[in-house]
């Protein structure tokens, strides 16, 4: 029923037919209130007449008035203020004229109006026509500003949105050029098995970056399994020298996070603290469920270096990237920290609201 009348949506969500429902129920309630106030006062029945012809008036006017009024609503508000002024002098004045009229027909054939009653009326007709001017231009203005609020949050949306995609695909490529050269090698060195698997896992690594969406959350257990595969893609070029060890605990794995948010911190450790040493390094990711918040942290037991990875122009990625990341994605409800750790390297620790969901978002 109510779909059928129109109630199961806003109520100004149709400007046109609002105003068409405002304008019938002022004016039916003005009809009422004149005629119940004309025979409590002991008027005739012509009475009625008389109101009726005046509501009709009345409501002729006014539509005339919304006419000229929507027109002008969008020009200078001083040319607006004065052609509504003058719109509504003008049409008090017609409404006192009918108004006199009629009552001298209807109401009263005795009565002759003077000046003083031709003013009383128009004075009264002018504060009528004054409020009905009021509140239309008071409800159009509040929905230009309702739309203004609306448009200005899907542009926010918008480029939160973008700035979230442009963040995703900052990230530095630079492996990809280094696994292609890698496997340049093992083809000229013609070893074909290792060549396949390593184009196979750079297949799937790059399958799952261009099949989710840049602005997508994904659960901390889709995220460590990506991690795995491009981890087994580096571990091919540094062998024994790469040694990542996860420690995530249950609780956590459902957790929602940006795809692809603690590559970097991988990638960061593999510059740093693998590639700068003959023993390679130790790489520990590890998630805690702590209160409401996920504690992700990403270690390594190399020189300490890692702090060199903040964004360059060179680069174009980095600590900053990460932290614009969760900046759009969680606001201030996200801690960052970086440190040097216990095992004389570095560490990003990373704590994020706990999300859980079965759809990416």
């Amino acid at each position: 029923m109510a779909r059928g009348i129109g109630l199961d949506r806003p109520f100004f969500d149709d400007k046109n037919r609002a105003f068409w429902i405002l304008q019938s129920v002022g004016w039916s309630g003005y009809f009422v209130l004149r005629t119940v106030s004309g025979f409590a006062n002991d008027k005739v029945w012509m009475f009625a007449v008389h109101v009726i012809l005046m509501t009709a008036t009345g409501y002729s006017l006014t539509l005339l008035m919304g006419t000229l009024f929507r027109r002008v609503i969008s020009m200078r508000p001083l040319l607006t203020t004065v052609l509504s002024l003058l719109a509504v002098v003008c049409a008090a004045s017609a409404f006192s004229i009918i108004e006199t009229w009629s009552v001298a027909t209807f109401v009263n054939q005795d009565w002759r109006p003077r000046t003083v009653e031709y003013l009383g009326g128009f004075i009264l007709n002018f504060t009528l026509l004054a409020a009905w001017s009021a509140l239309y231009y008071g409800i159009n203005y509040y929905l230009l500003l309702e739309e203004q609020i609306d448009q200005r949050e899907r542009l926010e949306s918008q480029a939160s949105t973008a700035q979230l995609a442009m963040l995703r695909y900052q990230l530095n490529p630079h492996f990809l050029f280094n696994t292609l050269n890698s496997i340049s090698t093992l083809v000229l060195l013609k070893q074909t098995e290792r060549a396949n698997a390593m184009l196979a896992r750079l297949s799937s690594f790059l399958r799952y970056t261009l099949a989710n969406e840049p602005t997508a959350k994904v659960t901390l257990a889709q995220e460590v399994e990506t991690l795995k595969l491009y981890l087994e893609i580096e571990k091919m070029r540094f062998e024994d020298r790469l040694r990542p060890h996860f420690r995530i605990e249950a609780e956590t794995i459902g957790a929602r996070l940006p795809s692809l948010l603690l590559q970097p911190l991988i990638e960061n450790a593999i510059k740093y603290a693998v590639t700068p040493s003959e023993n390679g390094a130790d790489i520990w990711i590890t998630a805690e469920h702590v209160g409401d918040k996920v504690v992700i942290e990403v270690a390594d037991n190399g020189s300490g270096e890692g702090t060199a990875f903040a964004a360059t122009p060179s680069t174009g990625v980095g600590l900053a990237n990460i932290r614009d990341r969760l900046a759009q994605a969680y606001g201030p409800d996200h801690g960052f920290a970086t440190r040097k750790n216990e095992r004389g390297g570095f560490s990003v620790i990373v704590d994020i609201p706990y999300e859980s969901g079965d759809k990416d978002s």
